[in-house]
């Protein structure tokens, strides 16, 4: 444990972030695997490109914020896309 009160604030704060990390690339796994379900169902295009809209928006909000390393982006950004592709759908 930190005896300084400038480093009890540094582990507050990476615990903050911590978490919000963790929240922002949960949100990102889960659009991720809705635009996978809805390629694997063969949903009407719209939606699907909806979905994969939205996934790219995360994805890259991600990486803006530093959450997400770019190339880390760019390798989830096109397995969807390769699927999608791949799903006849798009």
């Amino acid at each position: 444990m930190p005896n300084i009160k400038s480093a009890k604030k540094r582990v507050d704060i990476a615990e903050r972030n911590r978490l919000r990390n963790q929240a922002f690339k949960s949100a990102i796994r889960t659009s991720i695997k809705r635009v996978l379900e809805s390629a694997q169902q063969k949903e009407d295009k719209n939606e699907l490109q909806a979905r994969l809209s939205k996934a790219f928006s995360l994805i890259d909000k991600a990486i803006l914020k530093g959450i997400l390393h770019k190339n880390t982006g760019a390798r989830y950004k096109a397995r969807v896309a390769k699927a999608v592709n791949k799903s006849n759908v798009a």
